[in-house]
């Protein structure tokens, strides 16, 4: 009859409606993120940006600082040289601390942390306090103009450093130390030497990512010769020494005009504009300024940079999730609509069947919970 072929065309149409409704479409994606994401707390990595792990799966490029994350960022002073009658060498130290007293650098940090652990005693008071940033400090300290920094600043400064004197440093930089050098007025004083620890999981850490296909670059402000016998402890290929904050940037925009996914993790306020401008950026969340970790997408909340492949290999596996669950929901929801356009599927039938194909899609993207790649 006519009204049963009306009910039944009724029928067929809230079928086709209930299964053909793209429910799990966008619950897909949010349960994925967000086991994701869980899987990452589990570790002690913090997204803060859900780009950085949408991006990191698709990484070519890691731009990585030195001090402080790959190594300890916790150096220590093994020497303190005066190149000049005028002052001695405990002076040199003396200055050196005051001057930077109030950085929040690693390497002031570490100057002013060792003097008071091996001498002692108050520190002289430091006025007009300057960071100038990707080169030092400048203070006045007892009436006297102190600089305290790298080579970059004393050139700023018109200060020369003697060719006796370049020989010494060499000698400290050709073992993977950092030297700090010291200027009282516009006349250089004499130099710090620091050294640090490279940490103990980050040579495997970028083999791991070399292995995955990411290509690690070390960017740093320290001299060539430093930053090379570091690059070499960690088989980094690609070394650029000497960087500047502005440099890092410029070596990211480069790359990034390539049409590579970059990605740059780093602790310091100089670190702060590449990790802005990168695909990803990757701060240190526990030694790392704070402005660091403002402008990072991601937060490694214990310094375990060891954890930097399994951030990797988890957004990769995430994509894959993501994929298979599109392809799984739109494939049900095309075999539903054809089988409950032809009268298989009732109603209720049609409705089993899209829910079962939710449950199924929650279940594959909790598995990314216990998920781990296999080294």
């Amino acid at each position: 009859t006519v009204i049963g072929h009306l009910l039944h065309a009724i029928t067929l149409a809230i079928t086709v409606v209930v299964v053909a409704v793209p429910e799990g479409l966008p619950m897909m994606i949010t349960v994925v993120l967000s086991s994701n994401m869980r899987r990452m707390l589990k570790d002690h990595v913090l997204v803060r940006k859900l780009v950085g792990i949408e991006t990191s799966g698709s990484l070519n490029i890691l731009f990585t600082d030195k001090t402080g994350t790959l190594t300890y960022g916790t150096p220590r002073v093994v020497k303190a040289q005066s190149v000049t009658a005028a002052v001695s060498d405990d002076e040199v130290y003396a200055l050196c601390a005051a001057a930077e007293q109030m950085s929040e650098h690693p390497l002031g940090k570490a100057v002013v942390r060792c003097y008071r652990q091996e001498i002692g005693g108050a520190l002289d008071a430091a006025e007009a306090f300057t960071m100038l940033p990707g080169r030092g400090v400048m203070a006045q300290v007892k009436g006297a103009s102190v600089l305290a920094g790298n080579r970059a600043m004393l050139i700023d400064h018109g200060i020369v450093i003697p060719p006796a004197v370049e020989a010494q440093v060499e000698q400290h930089l050709a073992k993977g130390c950092t030297v700090m050098y010291v200027a009282v007025g516009a006349a250089l004083a004499g130099f710090m030497v620091l050294s640090d620890t490279v940490r103990e999981q980050s040579a495997a850490m970028i083999d791991r990512l070399t292995a995955q296909g990411v290509q690690p670059v070390l960017l740093t402000g320290d001299h060539q010769s430093a930053a090379t016998a570091i690059a070499q402890q960690l088989h980094i290929e690609e070394v650029h020494a000497g960087c500047l904050p502005e440099d890092k940037l410029a070596w990211i925009r480069r790359y990034q005009e390539e049409q590579q996914a970059v990605c740059m993790i780093g602790d310091g306020v100089n670190d702060a504009p590449a990790l802005k401008a990168a695909d990803v950026g990757i701060a240190m969340g526990g030694a790392g300024s704070d402005l660091a970790v403002d402008a990072a997408d991601i937060a490694l909340v214990d310094d375990e940079v060891n954890e930097l492949p399994h951030l990797v290999a988890l957004s990769k596996r995430m994509m894959i999730t993501i994929k298979v669950n599109m392809s799984f929901s739109m494939g049900l929801n095309f075999l539903a609509i054809v089988l409950a356009m032809v009268g298989t599927l009732n109603p209720v039938v049609g409705a089993l069947v899209h829910n079962a194909g939710s449950v199924l899609v929650i279940a594959h993207s909790a598995w990314l919970l216990k998920w781990r790649k296999k080294q």
